[in-house]
């Protein structure tokens, strides 16, 4: 299980350092995509493939919600393997998709991690409201 809050730099190339204690859950190479929130999201091998059949469990051709959605996570795929000094190179795109400066966030999420701007994650904090979310959760019996 991924889990945990980590605060790193990108250097000026845009690689970021994995935490030791992520990457032992990653592997030796994971799968980075866009992910909701305007984060990314680093998936191990395994959650990665289940995460796939989900998707492909959806209509192809029928429904654009299902079109928009692989072309959103698969479109902007790909598979990361950590250099030796632990790092990381995330793509251009991906850091512009989530605003990647200087400092970024990683947060171990169960089965993937996200990586976040560490002030879009602080502005995205302060907005959360615990009893309201566990209202809006009360059918889940949390």
């Amino acid at each position: 299980m991924l889990m945990g809050t980590y605060s790193h730099s990108l250097d000026p190339k845009g690689r970021l350092i994995i935490p030791a204690r992520l990457r032992e859950e990653l592997g030796d190479d994971f799968i980075i995509t866009k992910n909701l929130d305007y984060c990314l999201a680093v998936y191990p091998k395994e959650a990665w493939e289940r995460f796939i059949e989900k998707i492909e469990e959806l209509p192809k051709i029928s429904s654009e919600p299902a079109r928009r959605l692989r072309r959103f996570y698969f479109g902007n795929s790909m598979t990361m393997e950590v250099d030796k000094q632990g790092r990381i190179l995330i793509p251009a795109n991906l850091r512009e998709y989530a605003s990647l400066n200087k400092e970024v966030v990683l947060v171990g999420v169960d089965d993937h991690a996200e990586i976040w701007d560490a002030e879009n994650w602080n502005k995205y904090n302060a907005e959360i409201d615990v009893n309201d979310m566990m209202d809006d959760l009360s059918g889940l019996n949390l």
